[in-house]
């Protein structure tokens, strides 16, 4: 059971990365307080950890109900990462920043949720943690190998949820210009995990 633990842990850890997803996280809630920072960030680890047990358990059956191939996920979930990639990145969402100063004004800040969408999915629970934990699941003899690897994904969500509280403060810290750059480093970087999802999802169509 150990190694079974060790390694779903390592697998999950390695697909969801919660270390890679807190900068983007940072970068998407860099006007919100911190108290609103760390709802969103347990929201959305709650939320990822739900979406993926709900596949673990009944992902085969459904997809095969609906006739989805996993591939559809990954191109779907890579162009709407993408689109929000490209406003991290041109900052070009003027209508957005007018609101935001003047709900400053009114002393009623308006901060974009981003716990469900991207956060929660595709960003946590995309379709390589998807793929994952149906594989993981699919070779589990009992209740009891099922319960472990469930265990597994727990622990790195947790993780997850702690680096992306984590990372927001260190960001912050270096000053409005370094977090800019980040943030469209950052940008940058989603966007090229978005094309990475749709050639995966391309690939797999073709291959």
């Amino acid at each position: 059971m150990v190694q079974l633990f060790l390694s779903a842990f390592i697998t999950l850890f390695v697909v969801i990365d919660p270390p890679g997803c807190a900068p983007i996280y940072a970068g998407l809630v860099a006007d919100a307080t911190q108290r609103q920072a760390t709802g969103m960030a347990l929201r959305a680890a709650v939320i990822a950890a739900g979406i993926l047990v709900g596949f673990a358990l009944f992902g085969a059956q459904l997809l095969a109900a609906m006739h989805i191939e996993l591939d559809s996920f990954r191109i779907a979930g890579g162009i709407m990462l993408f689109l929000l990639a490209l406003d991290m990145v041109l900052d070009r969402n003027t209508e957005r920043r007018s609101e935001r100063a003047e709900a400053v004004k009114a002393s009623r800040p308006v901060v974009k949720d981003v716990a469900v969408f991207p956060m929660a999915m595709p960003i946590l629970a995309g379709p390589g943690s998807i793929a994952s934990i149906m594989l993981l699941t699919a070779r589990a003899h009992g209740a009891t190998e099922m319960a472990v690897i469930l265990a597994a994904l727990a622990m790195v969500m947790v993780m997850a949820f702690a680096a992306m509280v984590a990372a927001r403060p260190i960001i912050r810290l270096l000053g409005a210009q370094i977090e800019a750059v980040v943030t469209r480093l950052l940008g940058v970087l989603l966007a090229a995990l978005a094309a990475q999802f749709v050639i995966d999802g391309i690939k797999g169509q073709l291959f």
